[in-house]
């Protein structure tokens, strides 16, 4: 599924986030990169540098929108004037989609600013779906969830993360942001398969794929997002890609941030597999993505 409704019928390739410490190289230099994943909040101001840079950005390449602070999984409904800067800034980016977080972190106005995991119950079912339709309503752009590494589970729950999400994206008729390093983290933390998520989630529905590294500890593993990307995570990339064809790909790396060039290098590592996946559909295509 190179392009589906989810994507906007987009074939965006490998991108990376776009972060301060890389501002001066891609401005001056001009990389060749396939799109940049941006963070929404950094960039839902009136005006002022972050803008002025975006707007640099966006004369050359494709930008997707990813937020952190939507919260599908809280009570209240989201917050109006949130959602005004939000649709803002997707008409001046022109993202075909926007993704954030199958997670909750908000309690009447109050924000934690992290990614709480969801208790799996029918309730949040439908309380989440009918959050991520008014979002989706409003911003009149596909919007897709990405599922969270975890590290606490509830007692409530009354079907896994997989079945969870699939439950969810089908009755918001939304698509999903897979992101396969929170599986493999969440997997570890949990003790589940992870093969047995990538497998069960529906493959028609992933608009986007994100990979990242992690850090072992002793107890548990922790989704850092400073380190390449580790084997483990690799293989599940593989079996989603394919199960859902070449799919946009971003690697988030976003503590100790390395130069431009070695994290570039660290995301084309997913060209591979891609062209895998592209000459197994259509050989043609393969060669002349190579």
């Amino acid at each position: 599924m190179p392009a589906n409704r989810f994507n906007g019928f987009t074939e965006y390739g490998v991108g990376i986030g776009l972060r301060i410490p890389h501002y001066r190289h891609i401005l001056n230099k001009k990389p060749v990169v396939d799109w940049f994943e941006i963070i929404s909040e950094n960039y839902m101001v009136d005006g002022g540098r972050p803008l002025e840079v975006l707007d640099q950005i966006l004369e050359q390449y494709n930008v997707v929108q990813h937020g952190v602070s939507m919260y599908f999984g809280s009570v209240t409904d989201p917050d109006p004037e949130h959602l005004k800067r939000l649709k803002r800034l997707v008409k001046r980016t022109k993202t075909p989609w926007l993704s954030d977080h199958l997670c909750w972190g908000s309690v009447d106005g109050r924000y934690t600013h992290d990614l709480l995991p969801m208790p799996y119950t029918w309730e949040a079912v439908k309380v989440t779906a009918e959050r991520i339709k008014k979002v989706q309503d409003f911003l009149e752009i596909p919007v897709v969830v990405e599922n969270v590494s975890s590290y606490a589970e509830y007692h409530v729950s009354e079907m896994t993360e997989w079945e969870f999400l699939n439950e969810v994206v089908e009755r918001a008729d939304c698509g999903i942001l897979l992101d396969v390093n929170n599986i493999y983290v969440s997997s570890q933390n949990h003790s589940f398969d992870p093969i047995t998520y990538v497998n069960a989630v529906p493959a028609e529905r992933i608009a986007q794929i994100h990979i990242a590294g992690h850090s072992k500890f002793e107890k548990y593993i922790l989704d850092t997002h400073d380190h390449p990307v580790l084997e483990p995570v690799w293989q599940l990339y593989a079996r989603t890609i394919e199960r859902a064809g070449p799919t946009a790909t971003l690697l988030e790396w976003d503590d100790n941030i390395p130069s431009f060039e070695e994290v570039h290098a660290e995301a084309l590592k997913a060209k591979k597999f891609l062209i895998t996946a592209t000459k197994a559909a259509a050989p043609e295509l393969a060669e002349a993505a190579r």
